[in-house]
């Protein structure tokens, strides 16, 4: 390698290393995160060290056993063992397993058509989850609105083109996806690797207490009414 190339390189790591291994968020404008693991998760198909830049469109994926957090401008994400799902601008894709998520700044999560929004720019905590064909969602701190696309059919007087309800701090609500956004998508993976029998046999299981209990595990916090529909209007 010439000499200039190799002062360039080195004087470009010099610029960009240090802000990384202190874990500082990235600019404003870039719409990136930083995520920090001990090993264990992939981003788009390669493993990733601690204090690794993410970008909007990164897949991201972690192994059995292993978590990672996302941090980013007035948000922390973070993503429980066997969790699939890809990091956008200002949301988070979750297409299999549990996340949480801290925000003062309305950070959203989407699982396949349905879209879970912080009613506010205040400190708000809540927990997905999508396995087996259920979201769940589980508001900690603050109200989430939960909205969906308006699945293709014929028109029914009153609907709009997009549903949505609310779940009040302290409440756990259930959501068919098949019922609300049509048959599911293949999971994605970048790892190549199949689902777990564990979270199979969960979701097989159909009992929220079961759900609840993983998401207490991983998480901490209870739960409190559960309702399988979204309503129109807010409750």
């Amino acid at each position: 390698m010439p000499v200039t190339v190799r002062i360039y390189v080195c004087l470009l790591l010099l610029l960009t290393v240090p802000g990384v291994l202190l874990g500082q968020g990235l600019p404003q404008q870039s719409g990136g995160a930083i995520l920090h693991s001990e090993g264990g998760v992939w981003i788009n198909g390669y493993e990733a060290h601690d204090s690794t830049a993410v970008f909007p469109g990164d897949l991201v994926e972690t192994k059995p056993g292993s978590s990672a957090n996302l941090s980013l401008q007035g948000s922390t994400v973070l993503l429980a063992p066997e969790t699939v799902g890809k990091f956008q601008n200002d949301f988070f894709e979750l297409d299999h397993g549990v996340v949480s998520v801290v925000t003062s700044n309305a950070f959203k999560v989407h699982v396949n058509c349905i879209r879970v929004i912080p009613v506010s720019n205040e400190w708000t905590e809540y927990i997905v989850s999508d396995l087996s064909g259920t979201a769940q969602v589980n508001a900690r701190k603050k109200d989430v609105n939960v909205e969906h696309e308006q699945k293709l059919g014929k028109p029914t007087a009153g609907n709009e083109a997009s549903e949505h309800a609310s779940v009040h701090e302290g409440e756990e609500r259930d959501y068919e996806e098949t019922e609300i956004c049509g048959a599911p998508a293949s999971p994605n993976g970048a790892g190549g690797s199949g689902l777990s029998p564990k979270w199979i046999a969960v979701g097989a299981a159909g009992g929220g207490g079961l759900l609840l209990c993983l998401v207490i595990h991983c998480f901490g916090g209870g739960g409190g009414s559960k309702n399988p529909e979204i309503s129109p209007s807010s409750p």
